[in-house]
């Protein structure tokens, strides 16, 4: 086999900036601190609105204010439910969701009730889902499985499957607010998913810990592999992150 030949410094730094181009478009661009404040929020607004990023992703308190600032904008609104704890709860995720909603939210990212799945208890988890469907009235709908809690590739596999058929339109690794967050072990159980429910599309949103281009790249490479070069769009594949976005942006103004 003949070996690869090395990038030139050049051709690296070019590549890095490729690989920037086709991820900035899929980030939700996310403020899920716990000392987050309106202004941050604005200011993570106008940042999306001058990046070409998919989406915000904030606290429902923030909802309405995202959407008078995104207003005549691309970039859509996503806020969290059942966030960060997974409760089981059903009427209070479906009341938060509808208010969110009233407020202008484009996007739920909605976590699973995890706990009850690994207790064997699939179907509080399901209902749940069900239920902020009906409630999403055909607005996105991301289910956040948790997967670094979940840790098990079958309680990972069984969420993913449990949650494309409770009708999410995306499924999602993590919150974020656990030591464990996005793998690539986890996301490509949950591609398999994904594609052996080929009769309903569905995306993948990895969330939590990507930092750098090249866990961008990481993540893209997998969906690229397992679903196809041309599968990833904001449609169908998001990436949730803010630190991300600045290293993007570094190698975009880096490509000569």
């Amino acid at each position: 086999m003949t070996a690869p030949v090395p990038l030139t410094p050049q051709d690296a730094v070019q590549a890095r900036a490729d690989l920037a181009r086709r991820a900035l478009p899929l980030l939700d661009l996310t403020d899920l601190s716990d000392t987050c404040t309106a202004a941050a929020v604005a200011g993570l607004c106008e940042k999306a609105r001058g990046s070409g990023v998919a989406a915000v992703c904030v606290w429902p308190d923030f909802v309405a204010g995202s959407v008078r600032t995104l207003r005549g904008s691309d970039v859509r609104v996503a806020t969290v439910i059942n966030f960060p704890e997974g409760g089981e709860v059903v009427e209070l995720a479906v009341a938060d969701t509808l208010a969110t909603l009233a407020d202008g939210a484009d996007e739920i990212d909605l976590v699973l009730p995890y706990r009850a799945l690994m207790r064997g208890d699939a179907e509080t988890a399901r209902a749940m889902v069900l239920a902020v469907r009906d409630a999403c009235a055909g607005r996105l709908l991301k289910v956040i499985l948790e997967t670094g809690e979940l840790e098990e590739p079958t309680l990972i596999e069984r969420a993913s499957h449990l949650s494309l058929e409770a009708g999410a339109d995306f499924i999602k690794t993590s919150t974020g607010k656990t030591p464990v967050s996005a793998t690539l072990p986890a996301a490509e159980i949950m591609l398999e998913a994904i594609r052996a429910h080929a009769d309903r599309p569905a995306g993948l949103k990895v969330s939590g810990g990507l930092r750098r281009v090249e866990d961008a790249g990481a993540y893209l490479a997998l969906a690229d592999r397992i679903m196809g070069p041309d599968w990833a769009s904001p449609e169908t594949f998001r990436i949730g992150a803010s630190a991300l976005h600045a290293d993007l942006v570094r190698a975009l103004e880096a490509a000569p």
